[in-house]
């Protein structure tokens, strides 16, 4: 019988919840990170949890069931987390305004105002390797990434394969980046922190290749797309 303890995150791991429509691949994402190979699983019903390294970083990732009847569940998972990894479709254009709806509730739960202020929010785009997949430009018009969450959270959309691998490496970077710099803001006393020409740090694509190229991975990078915010909370 495993020990409750096993899966509580260790002091300097990070712990992160993974939800999304179901179908969207999660589970899929989990085990691949977790053994770098692909593995067939099949719908979770209730969660899964796994953990393991990348890069030298501890991460415990809670992946939770995607139907309907299990979405409440999903404000107790994020409610405490280090980080929210949403998995959409891209192959599914009709289902983008429903994964939108529910990536809105859960910022609306884990937004400036929480109790836990902004938790940062790595969007994995599956399934690019489709020929019906959207390209990054497209989804971040559809979820309204920019519109609906600006400069208020710290996102950053990453396309991704989960059956190869391919982009997940540069996706989890841009997250261990992302709470790196919570965690010194929530250190901070001085509020915003600030470049000196008093622009609020945010990061792109070209940091995105930069971080990358600095960290020996062995899956293909993939463009991207992101926003990384300081804020008070």
């Amino acid at each position: 019988m495993s020990n409750l303890t096993d899966h509580v995150p260790k002091m300097g791991a990070f712990h992160c919840a993974m939800i999304g429509l179901d179908s969207s691949g999660k589970t899929t994402v989990l085990y691949r990170l977790k053994y770098n190979q692909y593995m067939n699983t099949t719908p979770t019903i209730g969660f899964n949890c796994e953990k393991f390294r990348i890069n030298g970083t501890a991460y415990t990732v809670w992946d939770v069931g995607g139907q309907d009847k299990l979405r409440p569940l999903w404000r107790s998972y994020t409610r405490c987390t280090d980080g929210i990894i949403f998995v959409i479709d891209s192959t599914k254009e009709d289902r983008m305004e429903e994964a939108k709806l529910e990536l809105l509730k859960i910022c609306k739960s884990n937004g400036p105002s929480s109790k836990n202020g902004q938790i940062p929010i790595l969007v994995l785009a599956n399934k690019q390797d489709l020929p019906s997949a959207l390209d990054e430009c497209k989804i971040t018009e559809v979820l309204g990434l920019k519109k609906e969450f600006g400069d208020r959270f710290q996102w950053h959309l990453q396309p991704i394969c989960a059956i190869t691998g391919e982009g997940l490496d540069e996706g989890m970077e841009m997250m261990h980046a992302m709470i790196d710099q919570r965690r010194k803001l929530k250190k901070s006393t001085s509020g915003f922190l600030k470049p000196s020409d008093g622009k609020l740090f945010q990061t792109g694509t070209e940091s995105s290749k930069n971080n990358s190229a600095s960290a020996k991975t062995s899956r293909k990078v993939q463009r991207s797309h992101s926003h990384h915010v300081l804020s008070r909370s």
